[in-house]
């Protein structure tokens, strides 16, 4: 176990997908996502990649077995997809909205259709809409439990003027100025995505390392 967790302190690349938790048209969460993605990439020791829903249009979870009792190799191609993506990762980053006091249906079908996959893995959330998106982050941190995954406490609820900024510019045909997520970086807080970054990857590194112990 010692060897395994000094070959991750010496560099070994960790692989954390950023996950786009809404499909609706006209949303605003690929602007987050791109944008902690981009950030993440700037890690040395992070191999990114950003998952867009849109590309994986799982339906509604009607197999007669549950997920937790699946071995793999699914007939549906879009879900052997989504299985093969969620399994090589080491890590996960939810960007989600809150829709009515939670979080978007397809989220769920996403979180849903596949168990074994997210097991022993942390997730972190980027949130936005009511309440800051908090009761939906809440809600998903009960989901990733029951997943046995390892939610971690720091989260990124995004300010309600970088999204009336968003509406604003949909409706008047601009662009949106991606340069609001900076204040994240730099307000009053100070740094909230290093704390974000670097909690979510410490509990990487030490699952991953936990489960190439166990052989799993």
């Amino acid at each position: 176990m010692l060897a395994i967790l000094k070959a991750h302190a010496m560099g070994e690349k960790i692989s954390v997908k950023v996950i786009i938790g809404s499909t609706r048209e006209g949303r605003f969460g690929d602007k987050p996502a791109a944008w902690i993605y981009n950030e993440l990439r700037k890690e040395p020791s992070v191999d990114a990649e950003l998952l867009d829903l849109r590309e994986y249009p799982i339906a509604y979870y009607s197999a007669p077995e549950s997920p937790a009792m699946h071995t793999g190799g699914y007939s549906d191609r879009v879900v052997q997809r989504w299985s093969d993506k969620i399994g090589e990762a080491d890590a996960f980053i939810i960007v989600t909205p809150e829709y009515n006091h939670g979080y978007p249906a397809v989220l769920k079908s996403a979180l849903d259709i596949i168990y074994k996959e997210w097991n022993n893995k942390p997730v972190g959330f980027v949130s936005y809409g009511s309440a800051l998106g908090a009761r939906s982050v809440e809600q998903l941190r009960q989901v990733a439990i029951e997943l046995q995954m390892a939610p971690i406490h720091n989260a990124i609820h995004l300010p309600v003027e970088i999204l009336h900024a968003h509406t604003a510019s949909a409706r008047g045909g601009a662009a949106f100025d991606t340069s609001m997520f900076d204040r994240l970086r730099t307000g009053p807080s100070g740094d909230r995505v290093a704390g974000f970054f670097s909690q979510l990857l410490w509990w990487a590194r030490a699952l991953k390392a936990a489960r190439e112990a166990d052989g799993t």
